[in-house]
């Protein structure tokens, strides 16, 4: 996964309720969104189109603060 970069939203949109959201994005790549569906277990993922996010409303989020099964997703989303 060289590259890679994972984000989390600078601050949190108003009516999005419940749920764990990453952004993903490898090199200068499109931004991918990645929500968790608790009820399946697992992280859907669809990309962003330009308009719907600025870079500037997201913050780098560290390896550690991203679940283990979203880095499994990850893994198989952008294979080397």
């Amino acid at each position: 996964m060289n590259g890679l970069r994972v984000y989390t939203k600078t601050v949190a949109d108003e009516g999005v309720t419940g749920g764990e959201v990453f952004y993903s994005r490898r090199g200068d790549g499109p931004i991918y969104c990645w929500r968790y569906e608790a009820a399946i277990s697992y992280w859907r993922v669809s990309r962003m189109h330009a308009a719907d996010i600025a870079p500037r409303e997201l913050s780098v989020a560290s390896w550690k603060s991203v679940p283990e099964k979203l880095q499994v997703r990850l893994g198989e989303h952008y294979p080397d």
